[in-house]
């Protein structure tokens, strides 16, 4: 007869067991770039940079001030069950240092405070996400303790987009409505096969955050020249610097890619722009758009998995 496997109990520990204090204790823990990384990682960012903590605003002091790349985060600590003290708390930091994002971290969240966040998602401008974070403890037996993220609030892109297109679709012409269309099909292709790409709002383009200022990866629908494309558009002061030494690397980028690219310099113009074409996909066709919605986010996720570690490293 065989022996049964002896199976350990999973247990949830109190967050007090760990760390005693939050400004003393999960403050500095949760600034480690490790950890940084697994609540990137759980609100669906490519990265959070520490820049302070407990970084004065005001006659107050803000547990962690951080980057994503792009823009300032804010994060609140909670060690207990939230309260409306501390849901006010970073909505004035936000303000003091012009965060586009806030996360919030609790022990747990009053279903009233998960509403509020929501509330503020929904009716606020689409440049801010506000985000609710449960922290929690695991162990197993005698293991150390294992920290856990679960996220209870966070901005519903596709709702967002939705009355974006609503508010574009009243004044705009019948290609730019064709074109919202398809980007808000876009957005909802990605959600399904490309959780952790997050697009910004739909214009006449489509925009993928890639993890540094005055660099995007944009999808665009050209209904002259019949065709798509997805770019890799520089903007930032240092633009033709980082053409040309991305243009060193070239061979290295399109065999990653397995295809070649259009390297324009735009010699008229401060920004440059690395693009992949797709020819003969008038917009129009709608019945084709499955297929340009897989080529689009292929193309998305492939130099976004080649260009992302390159942009970073430019100096």
């Amino acid at each position: 007869m065989a022996t049964r496997k002896r199976l350990s109990k999973l247990e949830r520990v109190p967050l007090r067991e760990a760390w005693r204090h939050e400004a003393n204790d999960f403050t500095p823990w949760l600034a480690e770039p490790e950890n940084l990384q697994l609540l990137a990682e759980a609100i669906g960012l490519s990265e959070l940079e520490p820049v302070a903590t407990e970084h004065p605003v005001g006659d107050f002091q803000l547990d962690i001030l951080c980057t994503d790349g792009e823009d300032q985060v804010i994060i609140e600590n909670q060690l207990d069950k939230t309260d409306h003290g501390h849901l006010g708390q970073p909505l004035a930091y936000a303000s003091g240092v012009g965060a586009k994002k806030v996360v919030w971290i609790a022990e747990s969240f009053r279903q009233g405070h998960v509403a509020a966040l929501q509330f503020l998602n929904e009716n606020t401008t689409e440049a801010l996400s506000f985000f609710g974070v449960e922290v929690q403890l695991w162990r197993i037996g005698d293991s150390p303790l294992a920290p856990r993220f679960e996220v209870v609030a966070k901005p519903n892109e596709w709702t967002r987009a939705g009355r974006e297109q609503a508010r574009a679709a009243a004044e705009a012409s019948p290609t730019r409505q064709m074109q919202q269309r398809l980007w808000m099909a876009l957005v909802e292709h990605l959600a399904k096969e490309a959780p952790h790409i997050r697009p910004q709002r739909p214009q006449l383009w489509l925009t993928v955050r890639i993890g540094r200022t005055g660099f995007e990866l944009n999808a665009i629908a050209n209904s002259r020249d019949r065709q798509l494309g997805v770019e890799l558009y520089i903007s930032s002061p240092e633009a033709k610097r980082h053409f040309a030494n991305l243009h060193a690397q070239r061979e290295q980028i399109e065999a990653q890619l397995g295809y070649g690219l259009d390297w324009q310099e735009l010699p008229e113009a401060r920004a440059v722009r690395i693009a992949a074409w797709r020819k003969d996909s008038p917009l129009e066709e709608e019945d084709r758009w499955p297929e340009y919605l897989d080529w689009l986010t292929q193309r998305i996720l492939e130099m976004h998995r080649v260009f992302q570690p390159l942009v970073r490293a430019l100096p």
